[in-house]
């Protein structure tokens, strides 16, 4: 199996060691200090559960890989619908694309059923400009339950959690979902095929739509975050909030607000990947997390005053980050 892990930052490098040590033929693009560290020392995980290092081929020239089976996506989100010139010498007519996205992802109609079959979520594919370039029939939808770190240049700090859910925009169980689940079990990971992944999409969205930008605004640690009575109030209201929304649209969340601040508790002192992107001046992943939950919401009619208001000042942070120094012009 020859897989190319586009975007190979913490949770992609993680996975491409993983898969690597598991067998497969596993190649990583990424760029600067931390390809040059990958390219030298190969990928080295420092983890809980054991460290160990990997040397995949790594590379910042995907033609120089060609066609493979896999495509694991590791960009932000928002960098999707500008990634077709990385993408395009990587596939061939049943190269799968496993995007390892948070939040919503632009195939959630993609196959539904029912009323909303085939609908556009503009806030994570604005007039269609992701689907263009990540044809939705490729995608193998990824839920990651795994915390890491790019602790310096080719060294990945895992923090926590070990499951890669995977599953078929139309709830199918199909050969290439459990062919690639295989592999990832064979590298250490839990691989689990979902008979229905946005189930799923919405447990992991429970965390990131409220935890994500609530850190951002706050640089607080998730325990910071959930110890502190106001903040926890906060995001218990827009997990209350989101889980309205995803019962308005058939899917069910097995976990209560409780236990999921609980949950978020114990991994202690980690900081959000949004938190990260803001101290190292990077876009801000929140129109998938937060503003596409607000959208949903107006689409089935569910009020969410939590989400709005965290929403607003949420994207004022961004805009003004994106800005630069002092945020001017925004």
């Amino acid at each position: 199996m020859r897989v190319a892990v586009l975007g190979a930052g913490a949770i992609g490098a993680y996975v491409g060691a993983a898969l690597h040590r598991g067998g497969a033929d596993v190649h990583l693009v990424a760029r600067g200090p931390h390809l040059a560290a990958m390219r030298q020392h190969g990928v080295r995980v420092r983890s809980p559960r054991g460290d160990f290092t990997a040397r995949p081929r790594a590379t910042d020239d995907p033609a120089s890989i060609g066609p493979v089976d896999y495509v694991f996506l590791g960009l932000k989100a928002h960098a999707y619908a500008a990634c077709g010139p990385l993408i395009a010498p990587l596939l061939h007519d049943s190269t799968a694309v496993v995007a390892a996205q948070n939040g919503i992802p632009w195939w959630y109609f993609h196959r539904h059923g029912g009323p909303h079959d085939g609908r556009r979520v503009e806030s994570v594919d604005p007039g269609g400009a992701v689907s263009a370039v990540l044809a939705p029939e490729r995608d193998v939808g990824c839920v990651v339950y795994a915390a890491t770190e790019l602790e310096s240049p080719g060294v990945v700090r895992h923090v926590e959690g070990t499951r890669f859910s995977v599953g078929e925009p139309d709830r199918g169980r199909s050969a290439r979902c459990l062919r690639f689940a295989e592999a990832m079990r064979a590298g250490g990971l839990k691989c689990p095929v979902e008979a229905d992944l946005r189930d799923d999409v919405w447990l992991k969205l429970l965390g990131n739509v409220s935890l994500n930008p609530v850190s951002a605004l706050t640089r607080a640690t998730l325990r910071q975050m959930c110890l502190h009575d106001g903040t926890r109030a906060v995001i218990a209201a827009m997990m209350t909030e989101t889980l309205a929304v995803a019962e308005a649209l058939g899917c069910t969340v097995p976990v209560s607000v409780e236990r999921r601040l609980a949950g978020a508790e114990r991994v202690g002192d980690h900081r959000t990947s949004t938190l990260q992107d803001l101290e190292r001046g990077r876009p801000l992943e929140l129109d998938v997390l937060l503003a596409a939950v607000v959208e949903l919401a107006e689409v089935t009619g569910v009020p969410v005053p939590a989400l709005r208001t965290v929403h607003a000042l949420s994207d004022l942070l961004a805009r003004r980050s994106a800005a630069g120094p002092g945020g001017a012009g925004q």
